[in-house]
């Protein structure tokens, strides 16, 4: 877990996998999206990056340099899930009675998307359910 937090824990970095999944590919329009300083930014695209979350692909605008946008590799579309689960959580403990930001749909029939903890079993494990942890050391 401290792992994952080390790399997705960092601020900026959950939003940047968001506004990625979202359709923002380019460094000036992830800036705006987030509001993340410029610096932070850069480190974070670059640690996603790294960490095999993000991958870059060049682009070039007529009369400039090429340049790199970011889109999501195999481990930065799972992480949607978590990204659903986190704005699942805000709405209900934080954001009673705001608007969302973002909801996720489904692209098939537009119904919300949200976050469940189902068992391989197919059973679907509810919050009050005891669940136990098995620590792997």
């Amino acid at each position: 877990m401290a792992q994952v937090l080390a790399l997705v824990g960092e601020r900026w970095a959950l939003l940047v996998v968001r506004e990625v999944s979202l359709g923002l590919r380019r460094f000036n329009e992830l800036e705006a999206a987030t509001g993340a300083p410029r610096a932070v930014l850069s480190d974070r695209l670059r640690r996603l990056t790294d960490a095999g979350v993000l991958r870059t692909r060049p682009y070039v605008v007529p009369g400039s340099r090429a340049r790199s946008e970011y889109v999501l590799t195999d481990a930065g579309y799972d992480l949607l899930p978590l990204l659903a689960a986190v704005s699942d959580w805000g709405e209900r403990h934080l954001g009673a009675g705001s608007p969302q930001d973002v909801v996720y749909r489904h692209g098939g029939c537009g119904g919300r998307v949200t976050a469940r903890l189902v068992c391989e079993c197919g059973e679907e494990a509810g919050p009050q359910d005891r669940l136990v942890a098995q620590v792997n050391r």
